[in-house]
C-alpha cells in the first residue's frame, strides 16, 4: 500500500513502475474508481488479457477470472494490479479487493495487488470492518514532502533537463524560499518556479531571485 499527500507524485510513481515491469508480469492500471466490484473485475481482466469476460453473474465473473489467472501463471506469467485513487473505494469495493487477493494456487499466489491513496487509505484499512484487508497488506509505505536539500536538487534537475541553453537560474536565496512556500511538495515546486521564470522572462532578466519567486508564489495561492 502506498500513501501520501495531494501533489507528491503517487500516480507519477505508479506509471513509472510499470513502464519498468519486469518481464513476465502483465499489469493493469486502475486510474479511477469503479461503481462495482464486477466491473473491477472486467477492468482488471481486460487490462491484463486485452479481453471482456464472458460471464454476466457475480459467481461466473469470479470464476472465469480465475480461470484466466490460471491460464497466466501456467504459461510463466504473474498478474500484478495498481489501483489508484483507493481512498475512494467504497467499502465494497475493498471487500471485494480482499476476496481477490485470495486468488492462490498451492504453489503461489495468483494476482499482486497495489493500494495507491491519500491518507484517508491509511484511516479506512484501519477500521474494524477492514481488519482482514489489513491482515493482507504486507509492505506499507507513505511519501513525504521533500527536505529542503532534496528540493534545492529536484529544482536543480528540472532546470537541467528544462534548460538547455541555461537561459534562466535561480539564487540560492530562491530556491530556499521555493522550498519554504511548497512545503516541499512537488507539485507546487512546479507551479511555483514555472511561474517565477515567465516573470523573470516578462522583467528581461534570466536570474530568479527570492524577490521574483515570493511574487510568483503569491500569485500561485
Amino acid at each position: 500500500m502506498l500513501t501520501g499527500e495531494v501533489g507528491l507524485g503517487k500516480t507519477l510513481l505508479c506509471r513509472q513502475l510499470l513502464k519498468s515491469r519486469p518481464n513476465g508480469v502483465r499489469t493493469a492500471f486502475i486510474f479511477n474508481p469503479l461503481p462495482t466490484y464486477e466491473d473491477l473485475l472486467q477492468a482488471i481482466h481486460y487490462d491484463l488479457t486485452g479481453e471482456r469476460l464472458p460471464g454476466v453473474s457475480y459467481e461466473q465473473l469470479t470464476r472465469d477470472f480465475y480461470k484466466s489467472l490460471i491460464a497466466l501463471a501456467e504459461n510463466g506469467e504473474r498478474a500484478a494490479v495498481v489501483l489508484d485513487e483507493a481512498h475512494r473505494f467504497s467499502p465494497d469495493l475493498l471487500e471485494g479487493l480482499r476476496l481477490l487477493s485470495n486468488l492462490e494456487t498451492e504453489k503461489e499466489k495468483l494476482i499482486y495487488l497495489l493500494l495507491v491513496g491519500q491518507p484517508e487509505l491509511e484511516k479506512t484499512i484501519a477500521t474494524t470492518e477492514m481488519r482482514p484487508l489489513a491482515q493482507r497488506i504486507n509492505i506499507r509505505y507513505r511519501l513525504t514532502p521533500f527536505s529542503r536539500n532534496e528540493t534545492i536538487g529536484y529544482i536543480h534537475h528540472r532546470l537541467s533537463l528544462a534548460n538547455k541553453n541555461r537561459c534562466f537560474h535561480f539564487s540560492h536565496p530562491a530556491k530556499l524560499l521555493a522550498h519554504y512556500v511548497s512545503g516541499g511538495v512537488p507539485r507546487r515546486i512546479n507551479q511555483i518556479c514555472d511561474r517565477a521564470i515567465i516573470s523573470a522572462f516578462t522583467l528581461g532578466v534570466k536570474r530568479v531571485n527570492a524577490g521574483i519567486l515570493w511574487r510568483a508564489a503569491r500569485e500561485i495561492v
